[in-house]
């Protein structure tokens, strides 16, 4: 599913107009964003969590030159799978 099925789905169980439905669909996103560019983490019950990840910094390896290259520190965002989620994946209803 992708941002526009979404936005559609929306719309039509809520019986919303397409503006509304995507407005709706692009806070719940921007509020996301913010939170992780905050640094706090994402958590929807029963679904799954979003938590930053922080890495150190090393020496790498550039792997056309051979030369050595600093790597600095960074976060990433992760994905955790919530109990119901698995649960619902790993034995779907028929």
């Amino acid at each position: 599913m992708n941002k526009l099925e979404l936005t559609q789905t929306l719309k039509e169980r809520c019986n919303l107009t397409k503006q509304e439905a995507d407005e709706i669909v692009k806070i719940f996103f921007s509020e996301m964003t913010n939170a992780f560019a905050n640094g706090n983490r994402v958590e929807i019950r029963g679904l799954c969590s979003f938590f930053m990840k922080k890495y150190e910094g090393y020496t790498g390896r550039n792997p056309k030159t051979a030369k050595k290259v600093q790597v600095p520190p960074k976060k990433l965002p992760f994905f955790k799978c919530g109990k119901d989620l698995k649960e619902r994946v790993d034995y779907p209803a028929n």
